[in-house]
């Protein structure tokens, strides 16, 4: 059972591609596990689906669209217990080009 003065880091990973932000969570699990931190997750969060629908011509098919889907996939990290070697290497952690993060 939790401890209500335990310390918990929240790391929220947002991004358009599934695999890249999983590779990022394995990759927060593992720094933080070879710094002596206990982990929760990664916790799947329901992907945001937007679809959006353009004309194709102006002029001769103007009736007709063509759709186009985005999907925001994200992921929730708890980290309880951190050392202060635990938010050092958190900072200092080089995530991929398109991974959106926030620690809280």
């Amino acid at each position: 059972m939790a401890d209500k003065n335990q310390i918990k880091i929240r790391v929220k990973l947002k991004g358009y591609d599934s695999e890249v932000v999983d590779k990022s969570a394995k990759s927060i699990i593992e720094t933080a596990v070879s710094t002596g931190a206990k982990v929760s997750g990664p916790i799947p969060l329901p992907t945001k689906r937007s679809v959006f629908g353009v004309k194709r011509s102006t002029f001769v098919y103007k009736s007709t669209f063509e759709h186009f889907e985005m999907k925001v996939h994200k992921r929730l990290i708890d980290i309880i217990d951190p050392t202060p070697k635990t938010i050092d290497s958190l900072q200092h952690l080089q995530m991929p080009a398109g991974v959106g993060i926030v620690i809280q």
